[in-house]
C-alpha cells in the first residue's frame, strides 16, 4: 500500500515538474530583447544584424515611453480642466457672497437712521422699571 502511494506521489511530482523543465530549456534559447554588445561579433553581417536589433529595441522603447507619457499628459490635462471648472464655480460662489455682504453692509448703513428711535424705546423701558422699583422702596420707607 505504501509503495502505491509513493508511486502516485512520484507520478504527480513528475507531472508538475516536467512543464517547468521544458519551459526553462526553451526560454534559454530565446533572444531576450535589449541592448547587446555588438563588438563581440566577428563577421560584418552579424554586427550589422546586432546593431539593427539594438536600433529596433530602442525605437520600440521610445515609442512605448512616448505613448505612456502622452497618456499621463492627457490625464493631467483632464485633471487640470476639472480643477479649472472647480475654481470657476468657487469664484462664482465667492463673488455671490461678496455681493451679498456688500448689500448687507449698505442695508446696515441705511438703517442707522431708523434704529436710534428703536434705541430710545428700550432706554425708556429701562427707566420705567427703575421707577417701579423706586415706588416700592418708598412704600417700605413709609411703613
Amino acid at each position: 500500500m505504501r509503495i502505491l502511494t509513493a508511486g502516485r506521489i512520484a507520478l504527480i511530482a513528475s507531472m508538475v515538474l516536467a512543464p517547468c523543465l521544458v519551459t526553462s530549456a526553451g526560454s534559454r534559447a530565446q533572444d531576450v530583447p535589449g541592448i547587446e554588445i555588438c563588438t563581440v561579433e566577428k563577421t560584418m553581417e552579424r554586427r550589422t544584424s546586432c546593431l539593427q536589433s539594438n536600433i529596433d529595441f530602442q525605437q520600440k522603447t521610445i515609442t512605448k515611453l512616448g505613448a505612456d507619457h502622452q497618456q499621463k499628459l492627457d490625464a493631467a490635462n483632464r485633471q487640470i480642466e476639472g480643477l479649472k471648472s472647480a475654481v470657476a464655480s468657487s469664484q462664482k460662489i465667492v463673488d455671490e457672497l461678496q455681493t451679498t455682504q456688500k448689500k448687507t453692509i449698505e442695508d446696515q448703513k441705511k438703517k442707522p437712521d431708523a434704529p436710534p428711535a428703536a434705541k430710545d424705546a428700550p432706554a425708556a423701558k429701562e427707566t420705567m422699571p427703575a421707577e417701579k422699583d423706586a415706588t416700592p422702596v418708598a412704600k417700605d420707607s413709609a411703613k
